[in-house]
């Protein structure tokens, strides 16, 4: 299901699976060129809509800034405009997400995404004026990416309402797993019927579909693409029975996340998953650890399980 483009709207409305792809590392501050080589040759075969690099699957602030954009460059690259390339450029430090999004620009990304800024805790009044502020300076359609388990703050749907006012924000990715707050997000579409709302949690699929969703950024299309994308398409055709097959799959590949006791077992998890695939290596950035052997194992059995090994 790929990006549906809408020439009587001022942008492309993004609509279907856009995995969070993970950052393929080598080394410390070495990406893992012929991994993410093979990673997105996987998910565009598997049907993806696009992907969107630099996110938290992606382990974006533990990264460089030269390995960012070595990122983008070569997922650009490599993408070659088969899919459209959704960049985060979220950042403590105002200049240096525009800084990415020029970036992003110059290697022909679609788009950029921007989460609140983390660390300091910014009041709405506060996240309001810089959104406002940085958009202006921003070389790309920008959509807004609500994540206020890590960045401490949200995007309320007030302060959503008034950013709306501004045409090149085309829409909002929620991960925050509220789905009243989801709800209410998905009304905005009656003033921006242009926009796109995706939802991140990827167990919540269906149920942010008859909300209203456009589609998913589900981590674990980096590993299942089809299997998300066929459930996504299932949900567009109104095959109940084929969405609840589906979802009983789904829901067995989130056992994974289940493995290890750390808060950064989701990103390990999934990079464990991509390596028992022979998609690339399973190297987290710094602090955390790669999975070891009885962890990987118990992430293998479960692939097994719903036919992906």
């Amino acid at each position: 299901m790929n990006l549906a483009a809408n020439t009587s709207l001022p942008h492309a409305r993004f609509r279907g699976i856009v995995p969070p792809l993970i950052t393929p590392l080598k080394a410390r501050d070495e990406l893992d060129a012929d991994g993410l080589a093979r990673l997105i040759e996987h998910v565009i075969n598997g049907g993806v809509a696009g992907v969107f690099i630099l996110g938290t699957t992606g382990e974006a602030p533990s990264l460089s800034y030269r390995l960012r954009r070595e990122m983008i460059s070569e997922t650009t690259r490599l993408v070659d405009r088969r899919v459209p390339v959704l960049v985060g450029v979220t950042d403590t430090a105002f200049v240096e997400s525009i800084n990415l999004a020029v970036h992003a620009a110059q290697c022909n990304a679609d788009a950029a995404v921007l989460t609140t800024p983390y660390y300091f805790p910014a009041g709405q009044t506060e996240l309001t004026s810089y959104v406002q502020n940085i958009q202006p300076q921003i070389p790309l359609p920008l959509m807004l990416y609500n994540m206020p388990q890590l960045t401490k703050v949200w995007f309320e749907i007030e302060t959503l309402r008034t950013l709306s006012s501004i045409e090149d924000i085309v829409g909002v990715k929620d991960s925050s797993g509220d789905m009243d707050y989801f709800a209410k997000l998905c009304e905005l579409k009656q003033t921006r019927p242009d926009w796109s709302i995706l939802l991140g949690p990827e167990a919540m699929l269906a149920e942010a579909h008859a909300l209203g969703a456009d589609g998913g950024v589900n981590g674990g299309a980096n590993v299942a693409p089809q299997l998300f994308v066929q459930c996504f398409e299932s949900l567009l055709a109104g095959d109940a029975r084929n969405v609840e097959s589906l979802q009983q799959s789904i829901l067995r590949f989130q056992d994974i996340y289940e493995i290890g006791k750390y808060a950064s077992r989701h990103i390990k998890a999934t990079k464990a998953a991509a390596s028992l695939m022979e998609i690339c290596s399973d190297l987290p950035a710094d602090p955390f650890h790669a999975f070891r052997e009885p962890e990987r194992q118990r992430v293998a059995d479960i692939l097994k399980s719903i036919g992906l090994l």
